[in-house]
This record gives C-alpha cells, sequence and structure tokens, in this order.
C-alpha cells in the first residue's frame, strides 16, 4: 500500500530521491542537464509530497508558487523499480489538492521532449499544452502544460 507524507524540502527521504533524479535526468537530458538542472534546486521547497511502500521512500514531487494563482509543479520521480503502480499520479493528486486547499487555482509545470512517461503522466491526469513560460520560453526541447485545480 502506498503511504503519501507532506513534508518540505528539508526531509532527508527527498533530498534522496533527488539524488537518484538528477542522476536519471543527466543521461536522458544529455547536454542540456545543465541548462535544466540551474531552475530545479530544491533548498527553499515548502511543499514536498514523498510517497512510500512498506516505509521505503519511492516516489515525490513537489510545489513551489509561481504567481498568486499558479503553483509549479518540480522534482516528480518515481524510483524506476516502482514504476507502473500509479505512484506519480497519486502523488501529482496530492500536490493539486494542497494547491487547492492554498487557494491557488492552477498547477502548472515543464518537461522536456524526452520525458516521454512524464508528457503521458501529465496528460492522463489532465493537464494541457501551453505556450511554454519564464526561462523556458524559445526553448525547443521543453514542453509546458497546467491544469486547473478544483477549489
Amino acid at each position: 500500500m502506498i503511504k503519501l507524507l507532506r513534508t518540505d524540502s528539508k526531509h532527508q527521504d527527498f533530498i534522496s530521491l533527488v539524488v537518484d533524479l538528477d542522476k536519471y535526468l543527466a543521461v536522458t537530458d544529455g547536454e542540456d542537464h545543465a541548462f535544466y538542472d540551474q531552475f530545479n534546486k530544491i533548498g527553499a521547497i515548502k511543499y514536498v509530497v514523498i510517497a512510500y511502500e512498506n516505509d521505503v521512500a519511492v516516489g515525490c514531487g513537489a510545489i513551489k508558487e509561481m504567481n498568486s494563482d499558479s503553483m509549479e509543479v518540480k522534482r516528480m520521480y518515481t524510483n524506476p523499480q516502482f514504476r507502473g503502480k500509479g505512484i506519480a499520479s497519486k502523488v501529482l493528486s496530492e500536490l493539486e489538492k494542497w494547491t487547492a486547499e492554498l487557494r491557488y487555482k492552477k498547477c502548472v509545470l515543464e518537461t522536456g521532449k524526452k520525458q516521454v512517461e512524464a508528457i503521458q503522466l501529465y496528460k492522463k491526469q489532465g493537464y494541457t499544452l501551453i505556450d511554454n513560460y519564464g526561462q523556458y520560453v524559445g526553448v525547443e526541447n521543453s514542453l509546458c502544460f497546467e491544469k486547473r485545480v478544483k477549489n
């Protein structure tokens, strides 16, 4: 059974999962990794969800304020050994619920075109493609999505 924990970016299990995520992205992003990495520091993220299976941290995600009505989804990751069990969907749903509780109207996110599984997840969860925002404007390998949350 999957258990979800709400915490912040200081939690050691989140830090460990992000180390694994960064190793994974260094391979999949290739030469673009340094560009993306600069926007993914976790130092002061207040809203983190960690997924546990049998008390083992197997997935995570986070949200941070983008503007007065939007939270940006960051650092979504599921350990490859635990993929295909709906863990990422559960984490993302919890982040959306938290976004609504905090009175934001939508979640936005960026993912790389090479992150095929992530793109499928976001579309399945009701995210729609939008124009690239912020630092991703004009970045050919980036796709940006948004989803309105229910308050």
